[in-house]
């Protein structure tokens, strides 16, 4: 059942004084910045903000707040894009005070972190070892590991490395009844039953809440190459990344595809931008290859890749970063493409997945149904083509109220999802559901796999006291998840 029932007397002054005072905030000044989604499409409201300093205060205070009947809802950086860690009642859960990488064994080329650590800070204390840590996401100074395993994170290397679920080899859990499950190994191997952590990577804190993690390492690239190219189609560019495929195997480790619209507007916003070929084409693909192996001639081999697909007339003009400068201004273009479609009015996203083979396809029939349904409307499909993540935001019409745009965002839903579901693809490919895409789930889910997780739910959580109403919602839970509800 959902549990909407006052805390019981006393509740803030037992988490006071278990945690410090200081560790417990309820004047609303301070628990603004922790009750809107980084995007502003929805505001919630919480008793207060507890800040527990390890594991052991994690599940006192998931305890304290089942005995009272008060939801817990787990934040890392809160930087999530689907309304996930938007409390609606309850007390919010910050893990940014368990920042301590508790481990790092080279040889076994593993990380042992809590929760609230930053994936930059992962990816610092991997390089200090000579080692890589391999998800990379725009928000990377802020997001915390936490986050990113419940939410599943993908990024800009997926096509080598796999999602975060890939990353992960154990976890520490704090269940709903406030029990410490301990699966901090950093195994390849374990056959002893059922591997519990996948019930955690990519639940959004409605299961349990992922205190810490052993993360996979990897042998540190020692030489990169990096290359932007211009072609004619979305078609263009999937025959690129094919014949790139095949020619160096694992050495490709990103292939990001960037629409012309998606670069007009980085070079009209992004100060530091600078127009990378000379002329204007109708799609571009950002294209990087890396190797432990110091000697490796990288830059020989995309450059011949390259020319083979010049000379077939595929790519119509490419450049090579000739230096890691170059790399990085290379690399600024699309990592400013998210950011700067918020200066263009209001956008309505969509982050889908569909096979590799069907991408660009996708892209077409996507972008002809949303012109056709609303003239003028701006298509920004842009992302991971290695995996099939696609990126298909919607910019308002040039002129139009942004408030009239945001509420056509059912209708789009519809059509791409459709399409998408069509295709055999998902709804969500690395963003998650949180409450955004709720009910979006129910009409694509299928039915039997729905009934599952509702199972799961009631089983690990039968109280309903881990982050209500996202990802699953039960009977007379938060009203429909539209997007600017508040």
């Amino acid at each position: 059942m959902t549990i909407h029932a006052p805390p019981a007397a006393g509740l803030i002054e037992t988490l006071a004084a278990a945690l410090g005072p200081q560790h417990v905030v309820t004047a609303e000044g301070d628990l603004a910045g922790h009750l809107v989604e980084s995007r502003g499409l929805y505001r919630g409201h919480a008793l207060a903000v507890v800040r527990p300093a390890n594991t052991e205060e994690v599940a006192l205070v998931v305890r304290e707040c089942a005995r009272a009947g008060v939801p817990v809802v787990p934040q890392g950086g809160n930087t999530g894009l689907v309304g996930g860690a938007v409390p609606y009642g309850g007390v919010v859960l910050s893990l940014s005070r368990l920042n301590r990488i508790r481990a790092l064994d080279p040889v076994n080329a593993t990380a042992t972190v809590e929760a609230g650590v930053t994936l930059k800070s992962v990816q610092d204390a991997a390089d200090a070892a000579d080692r890589l840590f391999p998800l990379s996401l725009a928000s990377e100074g802020s997001c915390q590991i936490g986050g990113n395993l419940a939410t599943n994170a993908g990024g800009t290397s997926v096509l080598r490395y796999g999602n975060a679920r890939d990353l992960v080899l154990g976890l520490e859990v704090v269940l709903a009844d406030g029990r410490i499950w301990n699966g901090l190994k950093g195994l390849r191997k374990d056959n002893t039953g059922y591997d519990l952590k996948d019930l955690f990577v990519g639940a959004e804190g409605t299961l349990g809440i992922i205190t810490a993690a052993v993360l996979k390492l990897f042998p540190k690239p020692k030489v990169r190459a990096t290359a932007f190219v211009g072609c004619a189609s979305p078609h263009a560019a999937l025959a690129i990344f094919e014949r790139l495929r095949e020619a160096c195997g694992d050495q490709l480790t990103a292939f990001e595809y960037i629409p012309r619209f998606g670069l007009e507007i980085v070079l009209r916003h992004a100060a530091s931008a600078v127009r990378p070929l000379q002329g204007e084409h109708a799609a571009y693909a950002l294209i990087e290859l890396a190797s432990p192996q110091a000697d490796a001639d990288l830059a020989g081999a995309l450059e011949m890749a390259l020319g083979a697909l010049i000379e077939a007339g595929v790519v119509e003009d490419a450049t090579l970063g000739a230096s890691e400068a170059q790399n990085r201004a290379l690399w600024y273009l699309r990592e400013m493409l998210s950011e700067v479609q918020r200066q263009e009015g209001g956008s309505i996203k969509h982050d889908v997945a569909v096979p590799v083979s069907g991408v660009a396809a996708f892209i077409e029939e996507a972008t002809a149904a949303c012109e056709a349904e609303m003239p003028g409307v701006r298509v920004c499909a842009f992302g991971h083509f290695g995996d099939g993540n696609i990126h298909f935001n919607l910019s308002q019409p040039v002129g139009m109220d942004k408030a009239a745009y945001l509420a056509s965002w059912e209708r789009f839903n519809r059509i791409v999802h459709d399409i998408v579901a069509r295709m055999n693809g998902s709804i969500s490919a690395e963003h998650g559901i949180g409450l955004i895409k709720r009910d979006e789930l129910r009409l694509y889910k299928d039915p039997v796999a729905i009934d599952l997780m509702h199972t799961l739910k009631r089983a690990l959580d039968p109280h309903n006291i881990l982050n209500p109403g996202k990802v699953v919602a039960l009977e007379g839970e938060l009203p429909a998840a539209l997007p600017g509800r508040t």
